[in-house]
């Protein structure tokens, strides 16, 4: 694997898609700073496991902070200099937001802007920053392309993404740095979150528990694997090096739908158990259906997804039954 040598600022380091990112980016030879503030949304010590790996590498930091404080980020990072930040931390989920509406927005509102000051201060010309396909409402033609409108999301957390990615537009008019927003589409894999519906459902159905399904069970997701997220990741920070100075919006997903039914009938085969399903009414702030349109991304980034459901179901079981 060829070393790039950057200095790399991620935040939400302890997360689900940060900490695999940090490991990647050491592995390549890169110097890693990683940012999180520990938040309790799960087990604060899961998010500690997620970064055993990372922190015993001799070019990883770890820096416990809240990005929405920006003179405490400040405060913590010293003069450490970094040539491109990666923002994943954010308040996640589209439930969670409509419960703690304020919580979202200081998180994901405020923390950006925080880090985008940040790069200001530094000197730092280059920025990825972590949005979501939850950005595009229930109102978008499919598959989903990046110069769809997206100005009718259905909850307050795709509303925050759409307003982050808004923040990043003007904040690269203004200075002139680097931003490219990528759209993530339902990642999983080892480590997600125990409230996204894959470990949840995984979970219910190996302790022989009912598994619930909204609605008839035909929604449809574009679930993508950690890797192929991680490929695309990798490449935007490169793009911002070798064409500096762009704004970019790009789609990473898989490019396929798969229905929370056939979701279901997956796991349960991987574990090999029957599943038990509970009937339950449709969600307020839940999309119909997400499906990413990845030529932009495939043109832009050389992204190429290699992982079906059918394989990446198996391997996530895999990790999860040695957990």
């Amino acid at each position: 694997m060829a070393t790039s040598g950057e200095r790399v600022l991620v935040t939400g380091a302890a997360g689900f898609i940060g900490s695999h990112l940090c490991e990647r980016l050491l592995a390549r030879g890169d110097e890693v700073t990683g940012i999180d503030n520990f938040d309790p949304f799960y087990d604060v010590e899961e998010k500690r496991r997620n970064v055993a790996a990372a922190l015993r590498h001799p070019a990883f930091r770890l820096v416990e902070a809240d990005c929405a404080e920006l003179d405490a980020v400040e405060a913590a990072l010293g003069r450490a200099e970094f040539d491109v930040v990666v923002h994943l931390a954010a308040k996640a989920g589209v439930r969670p937001s409509i419960e703690d509406p304020m919580g979202y927005a200081r998180a994901n509102l405020t923390g950006t802007q925080a880090m985008l000051e940040l790069a200001r201060r530094r000197g730092i010309r280059r920025f990825v920053f972590g949005s979501s396909s939850s950005v595009y409402g229930d109102s978008a033609a499919a598959p989903f392309r990046e110069d769809e409108p997206a100005d009718r999301p259905i909850s307050p957390y795709a509303a925050t993404k759409r307003a982050n990615e808004l923040q990043c537009h003007t904040h690269h008019h203004l200075f002139g740095t680097g931003i490219i927003a990528l759209r993530f589409f339902t990642v999983y894999g080892p480590r997600q979150r125990p409230d996204l519906a894959i470990r949840k459902f995984a979970t219910l159905i190996r302790r022989g528990e009912p598994v619930p399904m909204f609605g008839d069970g035909s929604m449809e997701r574009d679930f993508t694997w950690i890797d192929d997220i991680l490929q695309g990741v990798v490449a935007a920070v490169d793009r911002t090096r070798e064409v500096p100075g762009e704004f970019e919006i790009i789609n990473l997903g898989e490019s396929r739908t798969t229905s929370v039914r056939r979701l279901i009938e997956l796991i349960a085969a991987a574990l090999g158990v029957a599943p038990r399903i509970e009937a339950r009414p449709l969600q307020p702030g839940d999309v119909r259906r997400t499906v990413a349109d990845i030529s932009k991304a495939r043109r832009l980034l050389g992204y190429q997804p290699t992982t079906p459901i059918e394989d990446g179901i198996p391997r996530f079981v895999e990790w999860l039954n040695g957990t």
